[in-house]
């Protein structure tokens, strides 16, 4: 292996996704035969619909498995449209839509058309572990605006403006969050909007996990908070968590024209379009309305309460509810700088590899998503794994030495 060849200088500052890592150890643990229980993933644990499928597989059958035009078969767009005038009265063009090989090369696309050197891009933590990396392959910095566990992860615009300088050129917001679960207020949008009318900002909304909500109605957006600002809002969404459908990476964006159509010249020369199958199975899941996600919210929510419960009872740890997706964030912290035997956790990358080797619990540690105090449980997963998960979890903490 030739090893001279020297690499691009902007992967001196990647790394690579820490729970798809998590995720990969815990698989080869349990090839191995280790009875991991496995709370890194963030994928729904239902099966993809079958009338989802089944439109996959006719696809494959009437022979649709050519290249389709770079932003995504018009048909896919149209009905796109068709949902956010119909749930939200948001008026959209299909030239105003792109679909792409998943939400998060969605994602890398609107950083390539928008960020470069110089510029700075506010984001909220915690934050998804793939935003920084994101808008650091664009050449541009992440700027990390931290949450406080005490407001349940919602935003002071004070603090908001502390991290604005004249080089800020966009903010990303995540409401239903990953990994707390959070949802930002009306009023905390409205800040956003604000100032980004008053400094021409983009607002990227990740709203991916909309339709996984615990509270009546949908979450707040920022176009609830001012309707008017959708020259500088771009939507960011797919169906991976909404229909169980991770694997098919189909992903969509919304947005000014001329920002879509740069997005599609830089598709048009990475991955030309996304699969013509998982295109048809996708458009046959967001005609289908939203039955699926509310069965699977339910189940969620079940889950949701049995995790609170549990966690309330154990000493020193705390968690902020979740108002939506499908992940639990407790602090950990008050076990930093005590040992188990003879192993000291100084951090949650400490405590999670700890709960992996000593409890094979497979979690992601907080300081993956900006909060080192915290260690993300994805409950994307079957009450009954929960339940031994919470056993083993309360072994291993009492193994702690007094604090």
């Amino acid at each position: 292996m030739n090893e001279k060849i020297n690499l691009a200088e902007r992967l001196s500052q990647i790394e690579p996704s820490p729970t798809l890592a998590v995720n990969a150890k815990a698989k080869a643990l349990r090839a191995k035969g280790a009875d991991v229980l496995n709370f890194s993933v963030g994928e729904p644990d239902f099966g993809t619909p079958e009338w989802v499928c089944a439109a996959g597989k006719r696809a494959i059958d009437d022979g649709f498995t050519r290249y389709t035009p770079v932003p995504g078969i018009v048909e896919l767009r149209e009905e796109i449209v068709k949902n956010y005038a119909a749930e939200h009265g948001w008026n959209y063009t299909p030239d105003q839509v792109q679909v792409s090989c998943g939400g998060k090369h969605g994602l890398y696309n609107m950083a390539q058309a928008l960020f470069g050197p110089g510029d700075e891009v506010l984001v909220l933590a915690p934050y998804w572990v793939s935003y920084p990396a994101i808008i650091m392959l664009a050449g541009a910095r992440p700027v990390i605006v931290p949450l406080s566990e005490d407001k349940n992860f919602d935003l002071d615009p004070e603090i908001l403006k502390q991290y604005v300088t004249d080089r800020t050129r966009g903010i990303i917001i995540n409401s239903p969050s990953n990994p707390t679960g959070s949802v930002l207020s009306l009023d905390s949008l409205g800040a956003i909007a604000a100032m980004a009318r008053e400094n021409n900002w983009v607002v990227i909304s990740d709203d991916i996990y909309d339709t996984i909500y615990y509270a009546d109605g949908m979450p707040s957006h920022i176009l609830d908070a001012d309707p008017g600002l959708t020259d500088q809002v771009m939507i960011l969404n797919g169906v991976s968590k909404s229909y169980a459908m991770t694997g098919w990476r189909i992903g969509y964006a919304l947005g000014p024209a001329h920002i879509i159509a740069a997005m599609n010249k830089i598709q048009s020369q990475s991955t030309s379009n996304p699969s013509s199958v998982a295109q048809k199975a996708a458009l046959a899941a967001v005609a289908g309305g939203h039955d699926f996600a509310a069965m699977m919210t339910v189940a969620f929510r079940e889950r949701l309460d049995y995790l609170l419960g549990e966690f309330a009872a154990m000493d020193g740890v705390t968690c902020v509810e979740p108002i939506g997706a499908f992940y639990v964030f407790p602090n950990f912290s008050a076990y930093y700088g005590r040992k188990a035997g003879e192993r000291r956790i100084d951090g949650s990358v400490a405590m999670s590899e700890y709960l992996l080797d000593e409890a094979l619990l497979a979690t992601v540690p907080g300081a993956a998503f900006g909060s080192d105090a915290h260690v993300r449980f994805s409950f994307a997963t079957s009450m009954d794994v929960l339940q031994q998960g919470m056993v083993r979890l309360k072994k291993a903490l009492a193994a702690f030495n007094p604090g």
